[in-house]
């Protein structure tokens, strides 16, 4: 089941990925489960951010979402 983050007036991306999986680093991971808003710089409150749980798995030292599938 995905949980969700409910944005706070000027959260931005990494700020939204460092409460929520407790480093900015995966900001990115955050953006790629929300393309809806991406439009969003620095968010309003009241915004859900769809916040599945980070993949465990590793390829080659690279997270398995990191990896396009073939």
């Amino acid at each position: 089941m995905t949980e969700q983050y409910v944005t706070e007036q000027g959260d931005t991306w990494d700020l939204a990925a460092k409460k929520v999986y407790g480093e900015e680093k995966y900001l990115d991971y955050l953006m790629s489960n929300n393309l809806n808003c991406l439009n969003y710089f620095i968010f309003p409150a009241g915004v859900s951010l769809k916040t599945p749980v980070l993949p465990t798995g590793t390829v080659n030292g690279v997270p398995e979402w990191r990896i396009k599938s073939k």
